[in-house]
């Protein structure tokens, strides 16, 4: 496995992981899967934040990236955390590798606080942050429906 900047090629790849979890999970807030076009354009609007994508035999196995918390100065050392895996790829180490090389380089951006907006209770999302190193910081009870169900998501924490 290789950890490395994504370029705009690995959109249909990003796209096609990312599709599973808009489709069959609350992990994900979207009802709509974006396709590789609008993939792109937030991969280029999030510069210069990192985003990276696992590679295994030529085939993106997952992907991770960070964008402002918030627009305003203030938060200037924060950003906000997303991973997503080929879902035949959890438990085998990418999720680590992948985060690992996020906090690296935002570390040399000078960031120090990350967020990462949890579905709760979750499938594994919480459980994984937490190995991670995150911690729970905030509740958000009931703030998004999906699948004709209310859901409540946690901000979760770590500092670098």
């Amino acid at each position: 496995m290789t950890i490395r900047n994504a370029v705009e090629k690995d959109a249909e790849s990003i796209a096609e992981i990312y599709s599973y979890y808009v489709l069959n999970t609350a992990i994900s807030f979207e009802i709509i899967p974006p396709d590789a076009d609008e993939i792109r354009r937030r991969m280029i609007s999030f510069r210069p934040n990192p985003y990276i994508v696992a590679e295994s035999d030529g085939r993106i196995i997952g992907y991770a990236y960070a964008h402002p918390l918030s627009e305003r100065p203030a938060y200037y050392r924060s950003r906000e955390v997303t991973i997503y895996l080929d879902r035949k790829e959890t438990r085998q180490g990418t999720g680590r590798a992948l985060y690992n090389e996020l906090e690296r380089q935002l570390r040399a951006l000078g960031i120090h606080n990350l967020y990462a907006l949890v579905t709760y209770p979750g499938e594994g999302s919480m459980e994984f942050h937490q190995k991670m190193g995150y911690r729970i910081c905030g509740k958000l009870t009931d703030c998004g429906e999906k699948f004709s169900k209310l859901q409540t998501v946690v901000y979760m924490e770590k500092m670098i």
